[in-house]
């Protein structure tokens, strides 16, 4: 492993900056993005009229894409990160490393059943709104939003940084390409402004030179309708 440190990114809300010779971009986009919505539906669960039934649709449909996307994201950890971060544990016999990397499953396994609820909640106020169950959808947003914020800062902070220290440039290669195939691509004319959202002009600039002329033009030709979907759906945020 190269001992070259790349210069990462950092973006609003990041808890840590993981410097060491492995890109992070990606994940730091993603969490950003994450962190973003979060904070925007928990805002909107609370702003909307209960009467605003087209809002209510909007949202419910920005929450499903939410979802889908932040199963692939965990899925692709669980699958192609997690086991590799333990095989190199296991071989240090890193025990402090073995709890985090314990921790951070465990983590995935009680936000599943969080947004299922979310799932659900805006589901229940799309097709029977009251004040019942936009209390209940608030509730759920909240613990569900608590529970992300706190997995992300728990990855940034000691997941990432012993990637760093551990991982080949060949592991982490074949986890990049993992992580690339795993969102379908029906979703990419989503996902590319939607990671985009929010980001600084000059990250911004910097990613969008990395990531090739096939993205600017994906971005340039999807920006207004995301964008036209997103006032939709956080209307009263």
């Amino acid at each position: 492993m190269t001992a070259t440190t790349t210069e990462q990114i950092s973006l609003p809300g990041q808890a840590h900056v993981a410097n060491g010779p492995h890109a992070q971009t990606g994940m730091y986009l993603m969490h950003h993005a994450f962190r973003r919505d979060l904070a925007r539906f928990e805002a909107s669960v609370r702003a909307t009229p209960i009467g605003a039934a087209d809002t209510w649709a909007a949202l419910a449909h920005r929450w499903t894409r939410y979802g889908e996307i932040l199963h692939h994201h965990h899925s692709v950890e669980d699958d192609a990160l997690w086991p590799v971060l333990t095989a190199h544990a296991e071989r240090l016999g890193d025990e402090t490393a073995m709890r985090m990397l314990e921790d951070m499953e465990a983590e995935h396994a009680v936000i599943d059943p969080a947004l299922t609820a979310c799932t659900d909640g805006f589901a229940a106020m799309r097709e029977h709104p009251c004040a019942d169950h936009r209390n209940a959808l608030d509730v759920h947003v909240t613990a569900a939003r608590a529970a992300l914020l706190d997995h992300l800062a728990h990855e940034e902070g000691q997941a990432l940084p012993f990637l760093q220290r551990v991982v080949s440039v060949e592991e982490n290669e074949r986890f990049e390409a993992t992580a690339q195939k795993a969102y379908p691509p029906r979703l990419m004319g989503f996902m590319v402004p939607w990671v985009a959202d929010g980001v600084p002009g000059d990250v911004a600039q910097r990613v969008l030179a990395e990531a090739g002329r096939p993205f600017v033009i994906l971005l340039k030709l999807t920006r207004r309708r995301y964008e036209r979907a997103t006032r939709r759906a956080f209307a009263f945020a």
